[in-house]
């Protein structure tokens, strides 16, 4: 998809199609009123006779509209004005995506930008407009034999502004749509591929391409004879099962100063568990093909801020295995010895995803790092406390939380604060071992978390719990790409606060 910006009246423009809103009580926008009044009242006739009252997704597609250069004017709904927020943006350009899609038009000028989103600006629209639209047009059919598209496809899109003042703000607009909006569609594409195809080994060789496509960013993949070294016992009991060999991935991205300490984003890269001995129930676990879908966001928020080439220093650490039952697989009631030291009783082996992350949050002291953010669809737990909108976040330091929290609300990809309070941790005793690998029945995400916590005292720590957000179920089953919309925020808000 092109996409770039550009003023000028909405009549003027001679393309395939031109999107102006309308608001509820069929009150016309400003790119509306100028359309009408150049077309001698059409518009306001039609709305006059409600043929669109201006309802959130109303839509009403006209053709050769008098004295305008267009071939099709499309009116698009929003609702009332004053209760324009983030998600209701996302879904008016999502009902203009899907009516064009069946319209023929493949070239559009968009004046939705004109929309008044409480406490955002242009660059805002423009970028988010931008992860919306591409949000709605992603289609994942790589593995299928038949990828003809079955209408003209739409190709380019230019959004207006309202002087050439913005022009040039709307570009880095532009530019950091496309770069997000590229790092969840490979973060969709890598979670969506199949257990058989995206094995640690897959995950690993995407990392090291990402390094041949950026002078600045540097892949290195540590096998299991060299965790073993490290002492990583916690991460190798869980790949002992699998034939797939297990790996920890470092992808580093150095456009900062020498000196600046980095971001570090931990995601959890389980290709598929099954369980191991603790075996899941049957239906369903074709989905966790998905349990890799925190290291898929951290590829895909690198990719990110490498395209932007963003001048701060973040690192990427993927810990990734295969969870399977074997003769030599895991035992309920094994105990292993973590990196640090710490020794971990396992009473559940498909609470593995705690067993991989914290070796992988002992061994990125070694980067002295500024923050660190794990993201791992860790819990069922998270989506009985939370459904399917926001991620779960605890953490050890409350302004590295707000930081969070300020970035899901103007990203749109939300998170939601959970306690991690001490008293949760008495769940975690063990009568043999440092800790249990699970703390009962209540508060899955916290002890969860709070297990966690006993491998980040050395630095500032959030995690970030997407298992009600990484993909969905049903008729609409696949990767969703987040949470790197919420983490290309936080870096980009880190960016933006040393300047």
């Amino acid at each position: 998809m092109e996409y770039t910006v550009k003023s000028g009246n909405p009549e003027k423009q001679r393309i395939g199609c031109v999107v102006i809103p309308v608001y509820a009580s069929r009150k016309l926008s400003s790119s509306a009123k100028i359309i009408d009044k150049a077309s001698n009242g059409f518009i306001s006739n039609l709305v006059r006779r409600g043929e669109i009252e201006g309802d959130l997704g109303n839509t009403l597609l006209l053709h050769n509209v008098e004295n305008t250069l267009c071939d099709r004017v499309l009116l698009i709904g929003c609702g009332k004005e004053k209760d324009i927020n983030v998600n209701t943006f996302y879904k008016i350009n999502c009902t203009m995506v899907k009516t064009l899609q069946s319209s023929g038009a493949t070239e559009i000028a968009s004046y939705l930008t004109e929309v008044v989103v409480k406490r955002k600006d242009i660059s805002w629209k423009i970028q988010h407009s931008i992860e919306a639209i591409d949000e709605c047009l992603y289609k994942f059919n790589q593995l299928k034999s038949d990828k003809k598209e079955t209408r003209r496809p739409l190709r380019k899109f230019i959004f207006s502004v309202s002087g050439r003042g913005q022009l040039m703000q709307g570009e880095q607009a532009v530019r950091q749509g496309m770069a997000i909006s590229a790092g969840i569609h490979l973060a969709k594409d890598l979670g969506n591929l199949p257990g058989n195809m995206c094995t640690p080994t897959y995950l690993a060789n995407q990392s090291l391409k990402l390094a041949k496509q950026h002078s600045n960013v540097k892949t290195t993949v540590l096998e299991e004879k060299d965790m073993e070294k490290l002492g990583m016992g916690s991460l190798l009991s869980v790949s002992k099962g699998s034939r797939e060999p297990a790996k920890l991935i470092t992808i580093e991205y150095s456009a900062g100063d020498k000196k600046q300490a980095p971001i570090v984003f931990v995601g959890k890269g389980v290709t598929f568990d099954s369980g191991g001995i603790s075996l899941k129930p049957g239906a369903g676990m074709d989905e966790m093909k998905y349990d890799m879908c925190g290291a898929a966001s951290v590829i895909g928020v690198l990719s990110a801020c490498a395209d932007l080439q963003l001048p701060i220093n973040v690192i990427g650490v993927i810990p990734t295995v295969e969870n399977m039952p074997d003769g030599i697989a895991s035992r309920p009631g094994d105990i292993v010895t973590s990196m640090s030291g710490q020794t971990i009783e396992i009473l559940n082996t498909d609470a593995e995803g705690r067993l991989i992350l914290c070796d992988a949050l002992t061994y990125v002291e070694k980067f002295n790092p500024d923050v660190v953010i794990d993201i791992a669809t860790l819990t069922g737990a998270c989506i009985v406390a939370l459904g399917a909108h926001p991620a779960g976040l605890l953490s050890n330091h409350n302004p590295l939380a707000n930081d969070l929290l300020s970035a899901g609300q103007t990203s749109g990809d939300r998170c939601w604060q959970l306690p991690l309070w001490d008293d949760y941790q008495d769940q975690l005793k063990s009568n043999f071992a440092d800790m249990a690998n699970i703390g009962g029945k209540g508060a899955g995400t916290i002890t969860a978390a709070c297990f966690l916590s006993r491998f980040t005292k050395k630095y500032h720590w959030a995690h970030l719990d997407i298992a009600g957000v990484a993909w969905k179920s049903g008729a609409h089953k696949g990767a969703t790409g987040r949470p790197v919309g919420l983490l290309a925020q936080y870096v980009l808000d880190k960016v933006q606060a040393a300047k």
